[in-house]
């Protein structure tokens, strides 16, 4: 249920805070005052889509915030999204910058849209006022039987197992289709698998044959020029070590007549220990590597051969085994592919699976069109269309993501008529009669906890909607309703009403403005929208008698 709605610089809304409680809720006010703009804000907070033409001129941005009642099914749909928050209550903000970009918070955690929109259709089900055209569209007709029956999920499934079958009849087609030259693409794969296959080139090989290969073939040069250093460094008669002990001794007897010279021999002993420790590093290098002559043909085979398959196929050395596996993964699914006995078996499985879930579909909706006529047959009695009578007829169809049938609404406006497409026959009341029929039977179907009819009320009055008020109210006695209307008979159903007007801001500006009302001022409310611009005594008088009622 909804709780509150906070709304920020929206469209002509500056600010406004409202409070909502249970039962039958009615907004009224003039045309163009901005009645339907509160439910076009709820909307945008639940994932309708955003503009830059939503932000209020002059304003840097548009905020709404939503509060609802949490149902244990809402629980369960947040914690399985990660967007748990308090255990009572919910809030939903949606903001909208002035150049379009918009964000989106479910208990103050960034959400998608699609998450905000599927949220959406868990806690608001809005009946438009335009929902009556939409009755003469035979895909509309259908949706609303689904919806009238309960099974749009199975619906769903319907459509999903049409795709996976489109799919398969596409694979099989294209296999078909590309049969000759899958096979030469199929040859010149298997030439490449075959060629590369006998080298065998491993990842990172490339690069570790190419080192190796430098250290063998520089054997001879890293030999002789490590035995070069020993000798220059300790071994030969003028080495390094040599010199340096020369030179250490002259000075060791010079520091005996100066102190100052001691820094110099210190400098001179460490420089002795590390061409020592220079000396043994390069004596151990020397140990351990010899020339492997039978070692370095072997890399140089190796290298010449990587080499060699490279320039074959285009590619450098270190790109041969991704170039293997590449074509090996692409072969095993050409020939996957070419297997047309293999995919008309999978064209033949996902048709009979499609099928059976169409077939099934298809039960329920015969059972659900004989129960949505009988229903909707029933109030057109109450709403001015006595023996009037409606059906839901079922047309074969070819087999689609829809199903294997389409819906066509049939209706009679009186008794001794046989029903007619409702494209043909219903004048314009007496679509609007229908659609608003419609639209209650399928409110009081849905688990949906807030309903919001938004003018479906238009077309119609009198004894009319006398008894679409009544409707309306005994439906708020099962669900949150909300509903925008310009009807008094149904303004005075409601358990709370709010009054929405248009005024000028400081600036000059439109500003919307909404007030609940007590009972003197829905008296004067519903004298207004019986009376027009001047209320009288017995527009009043009228008003307190609709609200007695």
């Amino acid at each position: 249920m909804l709780l509150s709605l906070s709304i920020r610089n929206f469209v002509i809304v500056d600010e406004l805070e409202l409070e909502f409680g249970p039962g039958f809720t009615v907004l009224t006010g003039e045309t163009g005052a901005g009645k339907s703009i509160l439910i076009d804000a709820l909307l945008l907070a639940l994932g309708e889509r955003a503009d830059a033409d939503v932000v209020r001129e002059g304003a840097a941005r548009a905020d709404i915030a939503a509060e609802f009642r949490v149902t244990p099914e809402i629980a369960a749909w947040l914690a399985a999204n990660d967007l748990a928050g308090d255990e009572d209550t919910l809030l939903v903000r949606r903001t909208v910058d002035a150049s379009g970009r918009s964000k989106a918070f479910v208990n103050g955690t960034p959400a998608t849209l699609a998450q905000l929109r599927d949220l959406g259709e868990r806690l608001v089900d809005v009946h438009g006022q335009h929902a009556h055209q939409s009755l003469l569209k035979p895909a509309a007709q259908l949706a609303l039987l689904d919806e009238h029956g309960g099974h749009t999920a199975l619906a769903r499934e319907v459509a999903a197992a049409f795709a996976t079958h489109r799919a398969a009849v596409k694979a099989r087609e294209d296999a078909e289709a590309m049969a000759a030259s899958a096979l030469a693409e199929q040859d010149r794969l298997r030439w490449i698998v075959e060629e590369l296959g006998e080298i065998a080139p491993r990842d990172g090989e490339w690069e570790q044959v190419e080192a190796e290969h430098k250290r063998l073939s520089h054997a001879a040069s890293l030999l002789e020029g490590a035995q070069a250093a020993v000798d220059s460094l300790s071994e030969a008669e003028d080495s390094a070590l040599t010199r340096v002990d020369t030179v250490a001794a002259r000075l060791g007897q010079l520091a005996h007549y100066d102190e100052r010279l001691k820094p110099v021999l210190e400098a001179l002993e460490a420089a002795r220990i590390q061409i020592d420790e220079a000396t043994a590093e390069l004596r151990r290098y020397l140990a351990r590597s010899d020339l492997d002559a039978a070692r370095l043909a072997d890399v140089e085979a190796r290298v010449s051969a990587l080499h060699t398959a490279a320039r074959k196929f285009k590619c450098a050395p270190g790109d041969l085994p991704a170039l293997l596996g590449a074509s090996r993964d692409k072969l095993a699914a050409l020939s996957a592919a070419a297997d047309l006995d293999a995919l008309r078996r999978r064209e033949a499985e996902t048709l009979a699976a499609y099928m059976a879930v169409a077939k099934k579909l298809s039960q329920s909706r015969k059972a659900a069109a004989k129960r949505m006529g009988a229903e909707v047959t029933r109030a057109m009695q109450d709403l001015s269309m006595a023996g009037g009578r409606f059906e839901v007829a079922l047309h074969e169809a070819e087999p689609a993501a829809s199903g294997l049938e389409r819906a066509e609404f049939l209706v009679a406006g009186h008794a001794g008529v046989a029903p007619k497409p409702l494209v043909k026959v219903a004048s314009g009341g007496e679509l609007a009669r229908i659609s608003l029929a419609i639209s209650v039977i399928a409110a009081t179907a849905t688990p949906v906890a807030t309903l919001i009819f938004d003018e479906v009320d238009a077309g119609i009055g009198g004894a009319v909607a006398e008894t679409v008020g009544r409707l309306l109210k005994q439906l708020g006695q099962l669900r949150q309703v909300l509903c925008v209307t310009h009807l008094p008979q149904v303004a005075a159903r409601g358990d709370q009403h709010f009054v929405v007007s248009k005024v000028a801001d400081g600036e000059g500006k439109p500003v919307s403005r909404i007030a609940p009302l007590d009972r003197k001022s829905r008296v004067d409310e519903l004298a207004r929208m019986l009376g027009g611009i001047e209320i009288t005594d017995t527009t009043r008088k009228h008003a307190r008698e609709m609200l007695a009622g």
